[in-house]
């Protein structure tokens, strides 16, 4: 149900440009229903939309239109309103030539729900193996785009990389903090609460109250190269970056031939105006790679103020340095002993034939914790699962839900 769930969280934003005011609420609500009810056929899932995105009935033709679109238009949409006299879309109204096992049609309405048919129990066979060749196809579509490098897709297929990317469950690590609250696995005694509970034993401390430290969740701060080798990554990396800075309060870095804070400028709600304002913040887009100076500065400037002390850090490059690699091992040693964690994703490694043998990568690789690749969608939940695998440090039956944590429509 995962990659129906994907399709299901795009579909409102095509009826939005269609032109149906589908609301960011609306939206979430649709995906939501779609991966709490699982709808085993296409008409469960043209109800569940119809129902929570749609508030007007001269808005049911585009939304008739959409869907027959992104399900391949191969059912008529009259069918799954229980309107045989309807007629459909121009997009997804059936030709002359009737499809393989779609029986003839009726002008004549009756009482079954999926509209009138002259043999129902042979319409039902037929649709149900319609049905699935629509989910197979669409979900081939997921498929392949999950399994895409990101430096080979188009501008329509970032599109829809973006949205599945927004449903990975980016979960921030948690590690102990200061703060203490009672817990009955706690180790520490609470003094002052257990002689308390002894005024209503007589003075008998029969229950001792017991306290434990409240986990935190640590920084997530993404660092990403953007020089001319990666540029195609560090577009798609933004996005992810944007949807922990707005989720969970992460930290957003890059860099070429110098380090730039995108923090502020990914925080802006609507995501035109963020991503603009990025670009505009890092003139040395696609320009030359210097990451030993580059992290040396981080350092400098940000990871003694505690940005990146007891942080996970990701860093997306290839590891070019134009300069000496000697600066990239002395950077990295300085900042493993202030992280929590350091993941290192690197395209390249994509290749079977890869080595880091050279360079900057070789040299910064003796203090990576996880080395993963994270060219395509596929390969990015390696990314998510080693932020969220971070967490080492745990209190006793304090540990909280961790829920999946995405971008929202809201915030797109």
């Amino acid at each position: 149900m995962p990659e129906l769930a994907q399709i299901a969280g795009s579909f409102g934003h095509l009826l939005h440009e269609a032109g149906v005011p589908v609301t960011p609420e609306r939206s979430a609500r649709f995906a939501t229903s779609v991966t709490l009810a699982e709808p085993q056929s296409l008409t469960d899932l043209y109800w569940l939309g119809r129902v929570n995105l749609i508030t007007a009935h001269d808005q049911v033709d585009i939304y008739d239109r959409v869907f027959a679109q992104v399900f391949r238009g191969i059912v008529d949409m009259a069918d799954f309103r229980g309107d045989s006299s309807h007629q459909a879309p121009a997009s997804a109204a059936p030709t002359g030539e009737r499809r393989p096992g779609d029986p003839e049609r009726t002008g004549e309405s009756n009482n079954n729900p999926r509209g009138s048919s002259a043999t129902p129990g042979a319409r039902d066979e037929n649709e149900d193996g319609t049905e699935e060749a629509s989910m197979i196809a669409a979900m081939s579509t997921d498929e392949r785009l999950s399994n895409k490098d990101f430096a080979a897709v188009t501008e329509e297929e970032l599109i829809l990389i973006r949205k599945l990317i927004e449903q990975l469950p980016l979960v921030p690590p948690m590690r102990k903090g200061r703060r203490e609250r009672t817990n009955t696995a706690g180790r520490r005694l609470d003094i002052r609460k257990t002689l308390r509970a002894s005024y209503r034993t007589g003075g008998d401390p029969v229950k001792l109250v017991k306290r434990a430290r409240v986990p935190r969740p640590r920084r997530i701060v993404f660092i990403a190269d953007i020089s001319g080798s990666m540029e195609p990554y560090a577009r798609v990396y933004l996005h992810l970056a944007r949807g922990g800075v707005l989720a969970i309060g992460a930290e957003a870095f890059v860099f070429a031939t110098r380090l730039t804070r995108l923090t502020r400028a990914l925080s802006i709600t609507n995501p035109d105006i963020a991503y603009r304002k990025a670009a505009s913040a890092a003139p040395d887009w696609s320009g030359g790679t210097r990451i030993g100076e580059t992290l040396k500065r981080f350092i400098n400037e940000y990871g003694r103020r505690g940005i990146a002390r007891g942080a996970v850090l990701v860093i997306i490059s290839d590891g070019w340095e134009i300069e000496d690699p000697a600066l990239v091992r002395t950077s990295m040693e300085r900042l493993s002993r202030l992280a929590h964690r350091i993941i290192w994703v690197n395209p390249r490694k994509a290749v079977a034939s890869f080595e880091p043998l050279t360079g900057g990568m070789a040299a910064a690789l003796p203090y990576v914790d996880t080395f993963v690749s994270g060219h395509s969608v596929q390969a990015l939940e390696d990314v998510v699962r080693a932020i969220r695998s971070s967490a080492v440090e745990r209190a006793p039956k304090l540990e909280p839900t961790a829920k999946p944590i995405g971008l929202s429509h809201a915030q797109r």
